[in-house]
């Protein structure tokens, strides 16, 4: 049976709380929408990936990252004051788009894609914080492995040329709430 180790596809099913076990239950994949991962290449939290290392298909895992070893504490540096006018389209401010706790996709001046969650919309500003949604938080994964396999030619390519994070069939990026939960 093979084991979780460098270039291995990963699937498997977790609860992920905040802090302990007790906690509410802030992301689920389940055995009809699982995580799918290359393992190893670098797209998943590597203390994350360094406590799946070695299990086998069917095996339990539990794991607690501490935020030093998750997404670090809040950068306040992250949230910032842009001016309204950088919003608009044609002309027009959308409400709707840009309202308060509505994620927004967003483009830095070097071309880097942003994720920015609006905390509070002004007469000539939008204030925005661009931290990762858990930042600052010590997550507590509960999980089961599914399935460890040797990866196909065409998932190396993709894992190391894309996303590298496939929820269901579809790599989704950073639009799964957390990025697939574990760092993508």
């Amino acid at each position: 049976m093979p084991e979780i180790s460098k270039h291995k596809m990963v699937t498997l099913t977790y609860d992920l709380r905040i802090d302990d076990e007790k906690g509410e239950v802030i992301e689920q994949t389940t055995p009809e929408s699982p995580l799918k991962f290359l393992y190893g290449a670098g797209r998943m939290l590597p203390r994350f990936e360094e406590h799946l290392q070695g299990l086998n298909e069917g095996e339990p895992f539990t794991i607690k990252l501490s935020k030093d070893d998750a997404y670090g504490d809040v950068n306040h540096e992250a949230i910032v004051e842009l001016p309204k006018h950088i919003f608009l389209v044609d002309g027009k401010f959308d409400d709707e788009l840009i309202s308060e706790g509505n994620t927004v996709p967003m483009m830095s001046s070097n071309g880097q894609h942003l994720n920015g969650v609006v905390m509070e919309v002004n007469d000539d500003s939008v204030k925005m914080d661009f931290n990762h949604p858990l930042a600052g938080e010590d997550l507590f994964f509960v999980g089961k492995i599914l399935e460890v396999r040797d990866a196909s030619e065409d998932e190396l390519a993709q894992a190391f040329s894309t996303g590298g994070c496939d929820c269901s069939g579809e790599d989704c990026g950073s639009e799964h709430q957390g990025g697939c939960g574990c760092g993508c």
